[in-house]
């Protein structure tokens, strides 16, 4: 209670306006990675109400000091853990629901997603403790300056952070183009490459012919070879596609071993050639997938020590 008598009104501004950074810093990285989000409006509400809390423990910790309130502090310490229960049961929460997706997203990219949302919600708490940083070596001059080096510096941390904790996305290693189908008998073509055999019914046949939709995933590189091939990756992606379209029956997925071209097939509920594209170019590309161009590089993949 004595931390809490010795608040004056400028420390109040500080801590609000350090909570507002920090949850804006929230709202932010939702708004670019809304595909993160599982559901609404309950899980969009969850993470704005987690954000806040990462936010106020971030904005808090600089006053705490300043009051010689060390105890505190170690809050951020308990902040971190449950930062790690946040991915653990967002974690679960997908797995639970895999049965219920039109194609499972896998065991790899449920774990990038999981590691995002921890990720996010430091870069909260990161941001609100640097504007309120940035606001008490300000504000001594006047408090209206103090604010205004708070905003700045808390969107240029926000900024900052985002960019360093960004991942790449397949457009960015891969060329993705619309496939030209062929039904031949029980069989299904795309740009002359065989997809699969399955299509032994007149039903399934017509379905191809008349709402089939294909795209061809092509690696720009060896090294973007070696990231597609990665079967947690082409799973991913193969989600994301389908997510986006729907899926009224069917959907195969090929890789050509030639030439690392990767095939998907499918009957979508909407048929949009676009959308097909633009969702494969954004499937994020995995941690596990990605493989660095320096350590490509070294021989026999990193025998320096």
């Amino acid at each position: 209670m004595e931390t809490v008598k010795s608040l004056t009104s400028a420390d109040i501004y500080m801590i609000v306006t350090g909570i507002v950074m920090g949850t804006t810093a929230r709202l932010y990285t939702m708004r670019i990675d809304l595909r993160q989000i599982p559901t609404y409006p309950s899980a969009y509400f969850n993470n704005i109400i987690l954000g806040f809390i990462a936010a106020s423990l971030g904005a808090v910790a600089v006053p705490a000091l300043l009051a010689h309130d060390f105890v505190a502090v170690t809050f951020l310490t308990v902040a971190v853990q449950q930062f790690r229960d946040i991915r653990t049961s967002e974690r679960e929460s997908l797995e639970q629901l895999e049965e219920t997706e039109y194609v499972k997203r896998g065991e790899a990219y449920i774990d990038g997603i999981s590691k995002t949302f921890e990720s996010r919600n430091y870069i909260s708490l990161i941001t609100a403790l640097l504007s309120v940083l940035a606001i008490k070596f300000v504000s001594r001059f006047t408090m209206i300056t103090g604010i205004a080096a708070g905003v700045i510096v808390g969107i240029a941390v926000l900024l900052l952070c985002y960019r360093f904790t960004k991942g790449k996305s397949v457009g960015q290693f891969c060329n993705v183009t619309i496939g030209k189908m062929e039904v031949r008998g029980s069989e299904l073509y795309v740009d002359g490459m065989f997809v699969t055999n399955y299509l032994g019914t007149e039903l399934s046949r017509e379905l191809f012919r008349t709402g089939g939709l294909s795209a061809v995933i092509t690696p720009r590189d060896p090294r973007s070879r070696v990231t597609l091939e990665n079967e947690g990756q082409r799973q991913a992606i193969l989600f994301e596609a389908v997510r986006a379209l729907g899926l009224v029956r069917y959907k195969f997925m090929r890789r050509d071993l030639k030439n690392g071209k990767v095939i998907i097939a499918l009957v979508p509920i909407v048929n949009d050639p676009e959308r097909l594209i633009t969702s494969i170019k954004n499937t994020p590309i995995l941690e596990n997938s990605r493989k660095l161009h320096r350590i490509m590089k070294t021989p026999l993949g990193g025998q320096h020590g």
